[in-house]
């Protein structure tokens, strides 16, 4: 079948030709047919078989037709913006293209004008908590990566938000998008869909494993590499490149990730053309001109990057993940080293994948080989379409045993089956706390009826729950989440707000006592032990304790008194737990100290995206705490609105009312306190050439806080005013 066919505008097929799309593969062709008649679907194909254009056609076909919505579900923020660029160019053909990922307490009212909603599972469900009327009107919800439902983090979210929406409107179309997993057919079944499942790939994939310097690859065809000085996987490396190739190297941990990138690059180099690296040299300056706080992490990278290899985890910041991702499709980088994350990630193919590691360290367990489904999504990643005729994965064997178990578990070998995550007690308190909160369920009928409803009951029995349910309810009940009486459940202040604030209702649980604590001896709280509150709930993963922290539990002495809780005593199993929690809360003091970041990831032994990553969750619990203020004890909120931004700014009080303006980060605000700008004020008497002089601003930067300052008279932010105005804050 040919795009020309499809019952679609002209404009819609015109931008699909435009983009080189003519005709649709065998499995599209399959799975376009079940749609165009109206049927939920779930797709099961290999990576780059075109999943997404089957899920477009959809949305198009549904809203041209019906009218209406479309919902589509993503599992990251980086997956979100990638559909949002996509789709972006099919505003010409008339549709209004939004996309949402922000703040999880906001209904985001902006979103009724659009006709294609892009956005995150958590941010989606926080949607249905606000009781956002435009819901309804979803009459296409696509669920990508729908085989994360077994993740034990976000799966519950996804799988209640799959629920949920069946519920509301039962005409509303789903589409499901996978990865081929083993038991596609039970969502398709749960989801009443047609099952489209093939192995067929636009780029044809061969899948081998080295060993002594022997191919053997999944035909059983056998290629020799040639004996070389070089090691096996700079051979690898170089002969892909040879061939005008991209390649992916997947390793286990994020050392090896920038060691193996360094060593890596000694061949990248060589297959850089000189307009490559001039384009290169300059995007490289342009990177460092726009990120002020350079660490040693970012001098690694830069290193790297130069001569056309690059590494990528979860540990470094987005700004640099993007960059490396950007620079690779433009062609100027020729390898990244990356772990599994990237393989999830945005879409990023390569000529050639090398996954030098498929065991890892897991907890108490040791090295463990890491699940097939992994494996095949590295794999997958291997072979451009338009510009291969093949990919390649290639696995590296260690010794004649693991040689084997590669061909058999991994190359030869199934996915395994995915099961719902739901069962346990800090999913269900979560979700049914929102489920009472909205009005969704009210009585014990509505609640097995709800469960009932998801994959979890299409898996196993619900009474197999009935016990988890009991306890989670009689928690709610307990900490004032939730009314009973004879009319069924009802939701409180308390827990209308937590389900609003999308948080853990066990975090809500410590926060709020925290805040009544300190209210009932009428003293505000300090730094420290709010740090300590926050960073000690369920909702903020706490830092690992190196056997080099001894200086944590040295820090800890001298601040115990300042705490709100008992700490455990050090031969208590829960000493080495509080420690982790107290370390991350240290990190969060350094960070508003203005502590530089290669400092903290030398301290603290994280990268600059686990930093970010802490302060965004902290920020937003601050937030929650802020709002349980207002209810319980009113004389804290400035004080934590204060933290709070000092929190999100990374600085200290000084510098708040410079840091709103865009382009001056807690650097670049330093440097203006320092040279005596310290309000707008001040700089708006400044001249445009006296700010230019100062270091890292620059005559962009000045010229654009100028434009800002005539644009406006008043650039406080009502939290900062508040904060700010409050003579009597301890900060």
């Amino acid at each position: 079948m040919k795009i020309s066919e499809l019952p679609l505008t002209k404009p819609i097929k015109d931008i699909f030709q435009q983009q080189g799309i003519i005709s649709l593969y065998p499995p599209q062709e399959k799975a376009i047919k079940s749609v165009l008649d109206g049927e939920n679907l779930v797709l099961a194909i290999p990576t780059a078989s075109g999943k997404s254009l089957v899920a477009y056609v959809a949305m198009f076909h549904r809203i041209i037709k019906r009218g209406g919505k479309a919902l589509y579900v993503v599992p990251l923020i980086a997956l979100a913006r990638e559909k949002y660029e996509e789709l972006s160019v099919f505003e010409n053909a008339g549709f209004k293209i939004g996309i949402s990922t922000g703040d999880l307490d906001d209904s985001d009212p902006r979103l009724a004008r659009y006709d294609i909603i892009i956005c995150t599972s958590e941010k989606a469900d926080s949607l249905l908590r606000h009781k956002v009327s435009w819901v309804y009107e979803v009459s296409t919800l696509i669920i990508d990566e729908i085989h994360l439902i077994q993740d034990p983090t976000r799966g519950p979210t996804l799988e209640v938000l799959i629920a949920r929406f069946r519920s509301l409107n039962p005409e509303t179309q789903i589409i499901g998008l996978s990865a081929t997993i083993q038991n596609a057919i039970d969502l398709s079944i749960w989801l009443d869909a047609t099952l489209v499942e093939s192995e067929w790939r636009p780029v044809p994939l061969k899948e081998a494993v080295i060993y002594n310097r022997e191919l053997i690859y999944d035909t059983g065809e056998i290629e020799e590499i040639e004996k070389t000085k070089s090691s096996v996987l700079d051979e690898l490396v170089n002969q892909s490149l040879s061939e005008k190739g991209q390649v992916l190297i997947f390793v286990n941990t994020r050392r090896s990730t920038a060691s193996v990138a360094r060593k890596i690059g000694t061949v990248t180099k060589d297959h850089l053309t000189t307009d490559e690296k001039i384009k290169l040299n300059q995007n490289i300056k342009d990177f460092v001109h726009r990120h002020t706080e350079q660490t040693s992490i970012d001098k690694t990278l830069l290193f790297c990057l130069k001569n056309g290899a690059a590494f990528h985890h979860a540990g470094l910041a987005s700004y640099q993940r993007r960059f490396v991702e950007q620079s690779f499709k433009e062609g100027l980088i020729k390898c990244i080293v990356a772990t599994p994350t990237l393989a999830a990630g945005v879409n990023i193919p390569a000529k050639r994948v090398i996954i030098r590691d498929l065991w890892r360290y897991e907890g108490n367990m040791g090295m463990q080989p890491i699940p097939v489904l992994e494996y095949k999504q590295q794999a997958g990643r291997a072979g451009r379409p338009k510009f291969d005729t093949e990919g390649q994965a290639i696995t590296i064997a260690k010794k004649s045993s693991q040689k084997k178990l590669i061909l058999s578990r991994y190359i030869h070998g199934e996915t395994e089956p995915i099961f719902s995550k739901l069962g346990n007690q800090a999913s269900l308190r979560m979700h049914l706390l929102s489920a009472i909160a909205t009005g969704f369920v009210q009585t014990d009928e509505d609640i097995n009826k709800f469960i009932d409803s998801t994959f979890y009951a299409y898996q196993a029995e619900v009474f197999t729950l009935q016990d988890e349910i009991d306890q989670t309810i009689e928690f709610l009940i307990q900490h004032q989440f939730i009314n009973e009486s004879k009319d069924g459940y009802e939701a409180t202040p308390f827990g209308l707000k937590t389900s609003s604030l999308y948080i853990d209702p066990l975090s809500a649980v410590e926060l709020k006592k925290n805040l009544m604590s300190a209210e009932s001896v009428s003293k505000l709280p300090t730094e420290i032990a709010v740090l300590q509150t926050v960073c000690s709930t369920p909702d903020i993963r706490s830092l690992y304790l190196r056997k080099s922290d001894s200086w944590v539990g040295t820090v800890l002495q001298g601040c115990q008194d300042q705490l709100f809780c008992n700490v455990p005593l050090q031969v208590d199993s829960e000493y080495e737990w509080f420690l982790s929690d107290f370390k991350t809360a240290l990190l969060l003091r350094d960070w508003i100290e203005e502590k530089t970041e290669d400092a903290m990831i030398a301290k603290y032994g994280v990268g600059p995206g686990d930093i970010h990553g802490i302060v965004q969750t902290v920020h937003w619990l601050l937030h929650a705490m802020r709002e349980f203020a207002r209810m319980y004890y009113f004389d804290a909120v400035s004080f934590l609105t204060g933290l709070g931004l000092r929190v999100e700014y990374g600085c200290k009080k000084e510098l708040l009312s410079l840091i709103e303006l865009k382009g001056i980060g807690r650097v670049r605000a330093r440097r203006l306190y320092q040279h005596g700008y310290n309000s707008l004020e001040s700089l708006r008497k400044a001249s445009v050439k006296e700010l230019r002089s100062i270091p890292t601003i620059g005559p962009g930067i000045a010229d654009r806080i100028k434009k800002q300052l005539n644009q406006s008279t008043n650039y406080h932010d009502s939290q900062i005013t508040e904060f700010l105005e409050d003579k009597n804050d301890s900060i």
